[in-house]
């Protein structure tokens, strides 16, 4: 379709699917992780070293590929993450065979995330109007929270009809999907000159580090992700190690079906706390869910282990919680961002993101082996550190107080 004749919300639509198809295949190492630990031979610290790759790698690339979009077309950057996304699913279903493979080829796909999730962000914020950028930014979010969520039955499904490898090769050959999709019928696009009265290399950091209002939103967005990669990367391995202590049957409510369904009500979530936001003041959504966060975590630690149904309850609570100010929070930091240098304010967003994302599965690993293994006090110890830390990433929200966004008809 000729770029002259696409509407902002054509253009949303079609990236949102691209979206679904390049990220179905992330979460299919956390999914796997219960059959693949004892295959190899793993210990959970490397377990968590294994899921901890991916969200590295994000963190160390995304600000020199999402800052790159202020001067260079998004969708090249764009089409570049697609095709390190198709090798790392491809290359881990052929070749990954235990610690040092696996770890490498997550840290591939790793950078393939980097290279399309905050960009499609940018992307779209380049594109559409600033009225529709908040409900664009929450459609691209809620694209990546449905296909993390399918992301866990997937490979649950497709690892038992066919066997892990093959599950790889199907989430790469979806990844290719979506490289065609984007190549073929999303516009250029000439990114803005920089103003001379910026000032400032392209990747002088010191301007968007200034933003006091977009940094509240990327710090609370930091302990966000520490907070729901632990929980992706984990959850299926806790209600697993549930299931087995407690003797229960898991029935119908099979720990990748729970993490599923919990993905499922993250995402709409999400879209309903953005609406939220911009009905109520968006600072005020957000420290609604962040106080939300903390009991909720507490709770999972403390009561969690006791009942299977209890736990796999709580989770998807815990799940609702957590995503309610995830778009929320992006928005925040895109729309309080300078126009001009809205690339690199992401970049520093989603790097300050993943490397809590970095640190929460990593985190849980390392937490559950101090204490001799999965038991219900590791598993509380665990949980009540993500609380802690949401505790003091609160405080500082709160003490900064960032702005509203332009559309936002809450109280400034």
């Amino acid at each position: 379709m000729p770029a002259f004749v696409m509407s902002g919300k054509r253009l949303v639509v079609i990236v949102c699917i691209a979206q679904v198809l390049v990220q179905i295949g992330a979460f299919f190492w956390p999914a796997l992780l219960p059959q693949l630990v004892p295959l190899w031979n793993l210990s959970n610290t490397e377990a968590g070293w294994i899921t901890a790759s991916f969200y590295g790698a994000y963190m160390l690339s995304v600000p020199v590929l999402v800052t790159l979009t202020d001067r260079l077309d998004p969708k090249r950057i764009y089409l570049f993450g697609v095709a390190c996304t198709i090798a790392g699913h491809a290359l881990f279903g052929l070749y990954a065979d235990g610690f040092w493979s696996a770890f490498w080829l997550r840290a591939l796909s790793g950078l393939g995330w980097a290279g399309t999730y905050m960009t499609g962000v940018k992307l779209l914020a380049d594109r559409v109007d600033a009225k529709l950028m908040s409900r664009a930014v929450t459609g691209h979010a809620a694209s990546i929270g449905i296909s993390g969520a399918v992301s866990f039955s997937c490979a649950g499904l497709l690892a038992q009809g066919y066997g892990w490898q093959a599950a790889f090769s199907v989430v790469a050959a979806c990844a290719g999907a979506a490289w065609l999709l984007i190549a073929l019928w999303v516009p250029g696009h000439k990114a803005p000159a920089l103003k001379s009265s910026d000032g400032g290399a392209l990747f002088d950091f010191r301007p968007v580090l200034k933003n006091r209002s977009a940094m509240a939103y990327s710090i609370a967005y930091c302990v966000h992700t520490l907070e729901m990669n632990g929980l992706r990367g984990w959850g299926v391995a806790f209600l697993g190690y549930v299931a087995l202590s407690s003797g229960a049957d898991s029935g119908v409510l099979a720990p990748a079906f729970v993490m599923t369904a919990l993905g499922l009500i993250g995402t709409v979530s999400s879209v309903v706390g953005n609406e939220a936001a911009i009905r109520f003041g968006r600072r005020k959504l957000v420290v609604f869910a962040m106080a939300g966060s903390i009991v909720v975590a507490c709770m999972v630690g403390l009561l969690g282990s006791l009942s299977y149904w209890l736990a796999a309850l709580l989770l998807m609570i815990y799940g609702l919680v957590i995503w309610l100010d995830s778009s929320s929070l992006t928005a925040g930091a895109a729309g309080t961002a300078e126009p001009s240098r809205r690339g690199a304010q992401l970049a520093v967003h989603s790097s300050l993101g993943y490397a809590g994302g970095f640190v929460g599965p990593l985190m849980i690993g390392v937490t559950l082996d101090l204490a001799g293994g999965m038991s219900r006090i590791a598993w509380s110890v665990a949980f009540g550190a993500i609380a802690v830390l949401m505790l003091a990433a609160l405080i500082v929200f709160w003490l900064i107080r960032p702005r509203e966004l332009a559309g936002d008809r809450g109280p400034g």
